[in-house]
């Protein structure tokens, strides 16, 4: 069995992150692993393990025949019997589909605006989806929508996993040493980090010396700017920081107390998993599959989205009681090792790969 995981990058994006895990986890259990990164490289590019194979297409346009003529000519050349697509990377693999009529695309969803799952442009996928010879999903939501609309028939919900992996420590936090929150999240408007500034300013009040760590991509833009903005409108610039992408993710959260995740719409955030790995405490918004990972007032605190209000009520239970968040962390830490760990998540590719061959 061989078989790509095809990315349109490496940045460090929640479907980036799952395409390089898979990568490396398959490299030990198939015949030979391969990754190939579309449009841009990125962070990610230093956790691929040396076992994997990686192409780099440097894809500049929609139909880029450049492109697909590499990975075809890569595919060929390597004997490669499935190509597992991620995200919007389906339309490549399509392509190279309609070129080798015997490989099998397998196309993983996951498409983070679960929440308003009927405002997503559909025309192509559905139209692509008849050539999927089977379909993951990371949430229920997107299971249903994909049984609904995709010409594909075989569809699966599949949750993410997580792994820690142990890169250099690097990233010093700022802030009080056993004070931090951490908000592991690229800066995208569907995380709702202004919901989030507003209930810590709320938090400040009632527990000064408290700081706020938001770790993830900063894609220079509208967003990032009213982000630095609302900062200094809410005078928290000594206890608000922004990092950027960041890999010694372990690191960051041994110096971290306290997981919150924000966000108006989810798939099944990697982050929450790496929280739970790590054992912290979290508070997270009641979208996607959040739920189904935190159990709330057993391993978690669950609040509505879009409520800061609500937000900062959560987050205030945590650091007035301790204990709770010490049992709550525990509790989560539990629950993803039984639940999201790797060696059940790549049993079930296996099974799926083997199926289609």
């Amino acid at each position: 069995m061989r078989v790509l995981q095809l990315i349109d990058s490496l940045e460090t994006g929640g479907a980036e992150r799952v395409s390089v895990n898979i990568a490396n986890a398959l490299a030990s259990q198939i015949d030979a692993s391969f990754l190939c990164a579309t449009r841009k490289e990125g962070l990610l590019k230093e956790s691929l393990q040396t076992n994997v194979d990686y192409l780099f297409l440097n894809k500049s346009k929609t139909i880029d025949f450049t492109a697909v003529k590499s990975l075809n000519n890569y595919i060929k050349r390597n004997k490669i019997d499935i190509v597992h697509a991620h995200s919007t990377s389906f339309f490549l693999a399509t392509f190279i589909k309609l070129l080798n009529s015997k490989l099998k695309i397998v196309w993983h969803d996951h498409y983070g605006n679960s929440e308003y799952i009927n405002n997503r442009k559909s025309k192509v996928l559905r139209l692509c989806s008849s050539y999927f010879s089977h379909v993951f999903c990371v949430n229920k939501k997107l299971e249903i929508w994909a049984k609904q609309y995709l010409k594909s028939r075989s569809i699966s919900y599949l949750p993410n996993f997580v792994v820690l992996n142990e890169i250099n420590p690097i990233t010093k936090l700022k802030g009080e040493n056993d004070k931090r929150i951490i908000h592991l999240a690229n800066l995208r408007p569907q995380k709702d980090h202004i919901t989030l500034f507003n209930a810590f300013k709320k938090i400040v009040k009632d527990c000064p010396g408290w700081s706020l760590h938001c770790v993830g991509k900063d894609f220079n833009d509208e967003y990032s700017e009213s982000l630095q903005t609302k900062i200094i409108d809410l005078g928290l610039s000594d206890s608000i920081f922004l990092y950027g992408s960041k890999l010694d993710i372990v690191h960051i959260l041994e110096q971290s107390n306290i997981g919150v995740l924000s966000s108006r719409s989810e798939g099944l955030p990697i982050a929450l998993l790496e929280y739970g790995l790590a054992g912290l405490p979290v508070v997270v918004t009641n979208v996607g599959d959040c739920t189904k990972v935190v159990e709330n007032n057993k391993s978690g605190i669950v609040v509505v989205n879009e409520d800061s209000e609500a937000l900062a009520t959560g987050v205030l239970q945590l650091l007035l009681d301790q204990e709770k968040a010490r049992g709550f962390g525990h509790n989560l830490k539990l629950k993803v090792e039984k639940e999201y760990s790797i060696t059940k998540y790549v049993k079930t590719l296996l099974d799926v790969y083997n199926v289609l061959l």
